[in-house]
């Protein structure tokens, strides 16, 4: 159904010393509501886009709203997103809301089509019935999802996360309108290419790391570029940057472009959770997990999804927060 916008007063607040802006009373603000054309659950759908607990970028809130602060080609934009009754309803604020209005119904999976899945497992039979508002998020830009899967290159995730959260709040900036406190929206390019070495150092990013983020933001508009092409094509033009290989690339377009067979390899746990899952077998490496997703060929992102969601894993046997993906560089 066609979105519907409208303009939202101004008004801001000081609330305990810090400046608050009310959500009924954001400027500029605008509304789109959309009806999906099937089941929808907001925390599947854009769970992956958020980097742990602490992610300036995203928040969930007890209401069971949705906050995503971006960089959108327009400018920063704050887009708060809520389902009720069978409807989502955006709100959006800065240079980029009427952006991420646009964007709304790809980023709920709109173009995704889960009808396309056909299970040929028991276990993924069952989660894809139990959870019946899966889709594949795309948020229609690359930056955004590639620098933090740049940085959890074999680091743990906690390493990773707290990277991102320390590097976005000290050199990005707040996110608009009434966005919870401490939200903030990434760096642009140019930001990222001049953050000095001893920062990235305080962060807990290694120079490989380091040095991967800033060959790939030098060219920046050439890999945003990649967001209109198809997901191959762009994991191709992502993989000519030095020290992005097939797991970082997978990583990314799975978000940007919501890649339903842009299936995750070098990954430390994956191939065990879905050899696990799907063929009992807790050891199995990349070559038996693309074995075991052949039969899903299109769809094996959405098949390891399910896996994931199946809640179906082997004991662990390694530290909790192991490291996360080892490119072939």
């Amino acid at each position: 159904m066609a979105g519907r916008f409208a303009p939202r007063p101004t008004r801001t607040t000081v609330r305990g010393g810090e400046t608050v802006v009310p959500r009924q009373a954001a400027a500029p603000g605008r509304v789109r509501v959309w009806v999906p054309d099937g089941p929808l659950e907001l925390g599947l759908v854009l769970g992956p886009l958020r980097r742990g607990p602490g992610d300036p970028t995203f928040r969930t809130m007890p209401d069971g709203s949705v906050w995503r602060a971006s960089r959108t080609p327009a400018g920063p934009g704050t887009l708060r997103i809520t389902a009720r009754g069978g409807a989502v309803r955006g709100e959006a604020w800065g240079p980029g809301a009427e952006w991420l209005l646009d964007q709304l119904p790809r980023l709920l999976g709109a173009d995704d089509d889960p009808s396309a899945f056909v299970p040929r497992h028991r276990l993924l039979a069952f989660t894809a019935h139990r959870r019946p508002g899966l889709r594949l998020t795309r948020t229609g830009l690359v930056m955004e999802s590639l620098i933090p899967s740049i940085l959890e290159q074999k680091v743990t995730t906690l390493e990773a996360y707290q990277a991102w959260r320390l590097l976005v709040r000290k050199f990005g900036e707040p996110a608009p309108g009434p966005a919870p406190g401490r939200m903030y929206v990434m760096p642009t390019a140019r930001t990222w290419a001049m953050i000095p070495s001893w920062e990235w150092h305080l962060a807990g990013v290694d120079d490989k790391r380091a040095s991967t983020i800033l060959r790939a933001v030098r060219v920046a508009a050439r890999l945003e570029e990649a967001a209109g092409m198809e997901p191959a094509a762009a994991q191709e033009r992502l993989e000519v940057v030095s020290g992005i290989g097939p797991w970082t690339s997978a990583e990314t377009v799975q978000r940007s472009h919501g890649a339903p067979d842009a299936v995750t390899v070098g990954d430390l746990h994956l191939p065990g959770i879905v050899g696990f899952a799907l063929g009992g077998d807790r050891y199995a490496d990349d070559s038996v997990m693309l074995r075991l997703l052949d039969p899903y060929a299109g769809q094996r992102h959405r098949a390891a999804r399910l896996v994931l969601l199946s809640g179906r894993v082997p004991g662990r046997r390694a530290p909790r927060m192991a490291p996360r993906g080892i490119e072939r560089l």
